[in-house]
């Protein structure tokens, strides 16, 4: 069960439905992250949102308080400050090389500009997560 599925069975809404996404996109980016960590036996995680500078660093530091670090890939975006960042764990980065960490966000970048958020998000999930494979 999903957070989102969780609290709509609590009865109390997602806090995040105030964020840049619909339900629909919200739910699409939540079946994104469920299929590539049951894919790749991998944890992934989206945040989207300010990044303080210097953006790697916090990035990381996001990362780090992830319950499985080394085996968790985060996606971090700031669209209003035009800032996407991959940060992958010890154990994940064996999977994910920066190279493909780079094309994935190479692809995601292009969809940013186009306007369409989730989609990319939902395509750079799905990149990694193939180039990832069967773990």
């Amino acid at each position: 069960m999903t957070v989102g599925e969780k609290q709509a069975a609590a009865g109390n809404p997602p806090e995040v439905l105030d964020g840049p996404f619909s339900t629909r996109q919200l739910l699409r980016i939540d079946e994104a992250l469920r299929l590539a960590d049951q894919g790749t036996g991998l944890v992934f995680s989206v945040f989207v949102g300010g990044l303080d500078e210097p953006i790697r660093e916090h990035a990381e530091r996001l990362h780090r308080q992830l319950a499985e670090p080394d085996r968790s890939v985060l996606i971090a975006v700031s669209p209003n400050q035009r800032q996407l960042e991959i940060v992958t764990g010890r154990h994940a980065r064996k999977r994910i090389p920066d190279t493909y960490a780079r094309l994935a966000a190479l692809s995601m970048v292009a969809a940013f500009g186009g306007g369409d958020l989730a989609g990319g998000i939902i395509n750079g999930l799905d990149q990694l997560a193939s180039h990832a494979g069967r773990g």
